[in-house]
């Protein structure tokens, strides 16, 4: 059997507690991430980011968040172009290894696609959904869909994968588990790559004009299948393609607030797994792993093992801080040192910021001989002065397997229905966990509509400039009208 070719990607997530980002700091971390079990720079690099900017901006959009993904382009690539020169030994033009491949957004939720190669990126789709207060995004998922291609020498196709990622912030506060995963039920029914009602509303024609012949009751049944597979397919869990889920889960190791005799895990990394405190023993109280294993959240998605302490919530020590305005950090020399840090004590700390996966499915592994995925890495950042969360980064080799070889086979829902009957969860590739929510990206384009509208409110009510800013736009938009209408 002729190897299979793999690609090698870099997955990080982080809550930015809506500030941005010092780079040079940032970088730092960045460059010792991408040297940790790997002696060259992945093809793609993935960043997942919650809270991102303040939410007046997340609302507005693109044009007040630009400077905000600028900074964490400046950090991989400060980070990349370092780690070119002294680790693999090139210097790479201009100092950019990578290409900014594409930014999205939904309120204060983004992702970031950077690869080495953009040529390689192929048939990019992006999408997003809301499940904040009235549906709004203040919390919500950010999708993309990409074919990732690679070539040989002679320029010829040599293989070619599909892959979806996912960044999402679920709701906050221990007590809000049942709402954490009623948010993930509304990621797996609505996170959709196209609009449903269209298919959807072709299946109800089919049956509209359907008489009652035997022959088009089949027809009616087959067009069912059809639209049922194309419903499938759009939706974050399509069968050919690989699936990552990274952000801000929000998941604790209790339902309720700490009180003042409660124990909290060591904070060091390096202390024994004797130690009765060690972190290790707090991870059997982790929700979301109860969750999931019980088929109430993150359907049929894997986990490297966690061998890092609770990512939230920090509190930095008094003499960590420098004197720093709002959206700064501080000068860069203020960020050489390894920063003091404790646990909040009216929080419990949680690995809330997770990367999960799906494994290369039974059928596939029957086929290409058990390959699966290839972790490289999984650990969380040193903290940063401007979030109370730790980010956490995944590298990952991911078999390019094409999609004849990902397609369940017909035998595949009886074999996982059979499953299910004793107590087994489906793979949520052959079996979705939740029907498709037909009406999902009509509802998400009528409240974007109102994001806007409300975030450019929210941004004047808290500024003078941007009051008199607003004031002169409606005054020339006024004047203009006037002097059109004559």
């Amino acid at each position: 059997m002729d190897p299979i070719p793999t690609l090698d990607v870099f997955i990080l997530t982080f809550n930015a507690a809506k500030r941005q980002i010092h780079v040079p700091a940032f970088a730092r971390h960045l460059y010792n991430a991408f040297g940790q079990n790997a002696s060259h720079l992945p093809e793609l690099v993935v960043i997942s980011l919650q809270e991102m900017a303040p939410l007046a901006h997340g609302f507005i959009g693109s044009y007040m968040l630009n400077s905000y993904f600028q900074r964490y382009e400046s950090a991989v690539n400060l980070a990349a172009a370092k780690f070119a020169a002294e680790v693999e030994h090139q210097n790479l033009a201009k100092d950019h290894p990578y290409t900014l491949v594409t930014t999205r957004n939904v309120g204060m939720t983004g992702i970031i696609l950077f690869a080495r190669n953009p040529d390689m990126v192929k048939h990019l789709r992006a999408t997003e959904i809301g499940f904040g207060a009235g549906d709004m995004a203040n919390k919500g998922a950010v999708g993309l869909r990409l074919q990732y291609n690679k070539i040989n020498a002679d320029d010829s196709l040599l293989a070619s994968t599909e892959l979806t990622f996912v960044s999402a912030h679920l709701a906050a506060m221990e007590w809000n588990l049942e709402k954490r995963n009623k948010n993930w039920e509304s990621i797996a029914s609505g996170l959709l790559f196209d609009d449903p009602k269209k298919y959807a509303e072709s299946q109800e024609r089919r049956f509209a004009n359907q008489d009652n012949s035997e022959f088009e009751a089949q027809q009616a049944l087959l067009s069912q299948d059809r639209t049922e597979k194309s419903l499938h397919d759009i939706s974050i869990y399509k069968p050919t393609s690989h699936l990552f889920v990274a952000g801000d889960l929000n998941y604790r190791i209790s339902k309720s607030a700490p009180t003042l005799d409660s124990v909290f895990p060591d904070r060091n990394p390096d202390s024994t797994v004797e130690n009765s405190n060690h972190f290790s023993h707090f991870l059997a109280r982790d929700q979301l792993t109860a969750e999931k294993a019980a088929g109430r959240a993150l359907h049929g998605l894997s986990e490297a093992e966690i061998k890092f302490p609770p990512t939230y919530k920090l509190v930095l020590s008094p003499k960590s801080k420098p004197h720093v305005g709002p959206d700064c950090v501080g000068d860069e020399d203020d960020d050489m040192d390894e920063l003091e840090w404790s646990w909040a004590l009216h929080r419990w700390p949680g690995w809330c910021d997770r990367i999960l996966f799906q494994e290369i499915p039974w059928w596939a592994r029957e086929i290409v001989g058990n390959r699966r995925m290839n972790i490289l890495a999984y650990n969380s950042l040193p903290p940063v002065r401007s979030s109370d969360h730790k980010a956490v980064f995944l590298r990952v080799e991911v078999p390019m397997l094409q999609s004849q070889c990902l397609e369940p086979p017909d035998s595949a829902i009886q074999v996982e229905l059979r499953a299910q009957s004793v107590g087994s969860l489906p793979d949520p590739r052959v079996l979705l966990p939740f029907p498709i929510d037909v009406q999902s990206w009509e509802r998400r384009a009528q409240i974007r509509k109102w994001e806007s509208t409300i975030g450019w409110s929210m941004l004047i009510s808290q500024s003078k400039e941007s009051l008199v800013m607003f004031l002169t736009l409606l005054i020339v938009g006024i004047g203009t009208w006037w002097y059109r209408s004559r």
